[in-house]
């Protein structure tokens, strides 16, 4: 197992270079480390050509032994991409993950619970009487790209000043997770917002002396604002709004889910969120979908039964 530590670095690096957020790499080597420590402690010493789908199985039941099918699906998905790696560098003729069948898991299940209206307009209203105008049109700022656009929260941390462009109102989104950077237009309602921040962003960074700053949400210090401190934030306005946990991926589930409830098509959703295939899409249509709903209102049993349940 000499090669194993060589080969994961390697195969990481390539998963870097494919433009994977670093939180997907570092769970992918975490992943990997557990399974070559389980490996190099098999007795006698196993080689790396020589991982068979024998020991493959025995090492999935004892780490998926007790886990949700999600936690299983994910394990078998990171050892599944590794073994396509060593298939390509020739170690293996042929990858035994690839035949191997995980849970099936109804992904609909996993989604964040949606933000209601009421509380939505909650968290608006106590965003508007923070303290401070910098602080005021810093939330609201952060609260419509979150809502307004969708985009994740690694999206919302690496957004530049540059990427912001007023004139046709539209915000340029790395995208990196998926690799395809997106072009995102805003209503005016969130453009309103940006605009207003801006110039109190301005007076913060000159402030500080740290006019340079290219990050487009700073904090009070002039710096970039980590993703995970804007997660603290909203949960602190979601309490002092009085209401229930809230999290940064709910807005994009909920942005989603209005959309679709507003009518706007599968397809223009996708484009919106960024997914790369639009069965990642298709997830939120069991929360909204007025198409669907259009489709039943004229099942031909509407005029068969037409006053028929009031008893004419």
């Amino acid at each position: 197992m000499r090669r194993w530590d060589g080969e994961v670095e390697q195969y990481l690096r390539q998963c870097e270079g494919r433009g994977l957020e670093a939180a997907t790499v570092v769970g992918r080597q975490r992943e990997l480390e557990r399974w070559g420590s389980w490996l190099k402690r098999r007795r006698p010493k196993v080689t790396l050509e020589n991982v068979g789908w024998d020991l493959i199985q025995r090492y999935l039941e004892g780490r998926t032994a007790f886990r949700a099918k999600a936690t299983v699906r994910g394990v078998m998905s990171h050892l599944r991409s590794f073994g396509e790696h060593l298939t390509r560098e020739g170690f293996w003729k042929q990858n035994p993950l690839r035949w191997m069948q995980g849970p099936k898991v109804d992904i609909r299940s996993q989604l964040p619970r949606r933000i209601g209206r009421e509380d939505m307009r909650k968290l608006w209203t106590t965003a508007a009487e923070e303290r401070g105008a910098f602080q005021k049109h810093l939330w609201l700022a952060l609260l419509s790209c979150l809502y307004g656009t969708g985009m994740r929260r690694g999206e919302l941390e690496r957004l530049n000043v540059e990427c912001w462009d007023r004139d046709k109102g539209l915000l340029r989104i790395d995208g990196k997770k998926t690799g395809q950077e997106r072009l995102q237009p805003v209503n005016e309602s969130v453009a309103l917002c940006l605009e207003a921040y801006l110039p109190q962003r301005q007076n913060m960074l000159e402030k500080r002396g740290r006019t340079q700053e290219k990050a487009f949400f700073v904090t009070r210090l002039g710096k970039r604002y980590a993703g995970h401190k804007v997660g603290l934030g909203v949960r602190k306005l979601a309490a002092k709004a009085g209401i229930e946990r809230v999290t940064l991926h709910q807005f994009r589930h909920t942005c989603a889910s209005d959309l679709l409830e507003s009518g706007v098509g599968l397809a223009q959703v996708q484009e919106v969120l960024g997914h790369s295939s639009i069965s990642s899409t298709v997830r939120y249509t069991h929360v909204s979908d007025p198409e669907r709903r259009k489709a039943i209102a004229r099942h031909p049993i509407t005029a068969m039964l037409k006053g028929g349940c009031d008893g004419e």
